[in-house]
């Protein structure tokens, strides 16, 4: 599982670098969070996803089935908590 996290983060890396736009760099990391659903890392990536897409409903669930809080902060924010949670997995 370490190499499809460091998948995660690289993806994820490129998305916060390209100011959490909506794109290609946003699918990416859809992509890869969905083909490990329920997996709680990818699970909590899914999340972010739809916070930055803007679906607060669907994040939320992913939030659920991740056991997370629903984050509040900025992108930037959840994302410089989340990289090293996910890479101590």
């Amino acid at each position: 599982m370490a190499s499809q996290i460091s998948t995660l983060v690289e993806a994820f890396d490129r998305l916060a670098a390209a100011d959490f736009a909506m794109g290609a760099e946003w699918k990416a990391v859809h992509d890869i969070c969905q083909a490990h659903e329920g997996e709680q890392a990818f699970d909590w990536g899914h999340a972010l996803c739809h916070r930055v897409e803007g679906d607060t409903w669907n994040a939320g669930y992913w939030y659920r089935l991740a056991g997370k809080s629903v984050a509040r902060g900025s992108f930037g924010d959840e994302w410089a908590a989340m990289r090293p949670a996910l890479l101590a997995k």
